[in-house]
């Protein structure tokens, strides 16, 4: 214990209270601790600087991850008369039948398996996705964070139209992360399709559909079925490396440290320890220390701003 304190004397700052649960011992072993290290090293006059705790924690606990889920689904299309190809406005007594969920596929982060669920000919025919939409909305109802593409507009909606309309009632709540959003705000690509990012960061492609696929799995066809399944499972594990390539250029992404407060000075994006110093960030009132997270490359900074020495008296006024 006195090792460890006298290594990172940055937790000497922490309560004794707190600190006791972490290295698992006393209040009384604390304060021991606290009066030999006083003796043989003077601590509290240490610079303050000396007390930050230590960027680099020396311990192989690991942070307890929030659940994320990397998801995608797949939907019939529509069916209705038409009378012409282009421009046509469709009303409700032309439609045939109206769209349901064919499949699903769904992983958590760096888990090696991927969960999916297809209907079968049977369901197909009586349009009937109840099984598979009640074994997606318990996997969701598990999620703290859900990463999908394009899903603020299609698949999250769709699958909470698709709930309400089984009978289900809302989810446990969990944060949206839209790749393709965020692949739209920060950049510049000239497609924010899931393929078109899986080339650009050479990660392997989607498999390879047309129109034909969901024309057989209407008709039933258990092989097309099957086939969709498969691609929809393709779709997830690589949506989850575009994921990974985007994470750290997410602005406001949802902190996963605070699904374990235990260890201090972690990344908020994906959880880290090693953080370097970077540059300061400055706001119109206040300069906060910046870090970058040497596993994910994420920006972050402190909460609380630097202590000044002389404090700027005068503020510009907006007109």
């Amino acid at each position: 214990m006195i090792q460890f304190l006298t290594k990172n004397p940055g937790y000497l700052k922490w309560g004794k209270e707190k600190l006791a649960s972490k290295l698992d011992c006393t209040v009384e072993d604390i304060d021991a601790a606290k009066a030999r290290i006083k003796s043989d090293k003077g601590w509290e006059s240490l610079e303050e600087s000396e007390l930050d705790v230590p960027l680099n924690i020396d311990t192989q606990e690991e942070i307890s991850m929030p659940n994320i889920l990397i998801l995608d689904i797949e939907t019939s299309p529509l069916k209705a008369y038409v009378w012409r190809l282009w421009k046509q406005d469709i009303y409700l007594d032309q439609l045939i039948s109206e769209w349901f969920c064919l499949s699903w596929s769904a992983k958590w982060l760096n888990h090696p398996e991927t969960m999916s669920e297809v209907l079968d000919p049977e369901e197909v025919k009586n349009e009937d996705d109840g099984r598979i939409i009640k074994k997606l909305w318990n996997v969701l109802n598990d999620a703290d964070i859900v990463i999908c593409h394009n899903g603020n507009s299609f698949d999250i909606p769709r699958v909470r139209t698709r709930f309400l309309l089984n009978g289900l009632p809302p989810t446990s709540f969990y944060h949206q992360i839209d790749t393709k959003l965020i692949a739209a705000k920060e950049f510049g690509f000239s497609s924010n399709k899931l393929d078109s990012l899986l080339k650009h960061f050479n990660l392997p492609l989607k498999k390879s559909t047309d129109f034909k696929l969901w024309k057989d799995c209407m008709d039933g066809k258990e092989e097309a079925l099957k086939y969709m399944e498969e691609y929809n499972r393709y779709d997830v594990e690589g949506l989850e490396q575009v994921y990974l390539v985007l994470r750290p250029w997410i602005k406001n992404h949802p902190n996963v440290t605070l699904y374990d407060d235990r260890l201090p000075n972690r990344c908020p994006s994906c959880g880290g320890n090693i953080l370097h110093k970077e540059d300061f960030y400055y706001t119109t009132v206040g300069k906060f220390q910046v870090y970058r997270c040497q596993k994910c490359g994420a920006l972050s900074r402190d909460r609380k701003a630097i202590k000044r020495g002389v404090v700027t008296a005068n503020l510009s006024l907006g007109r």
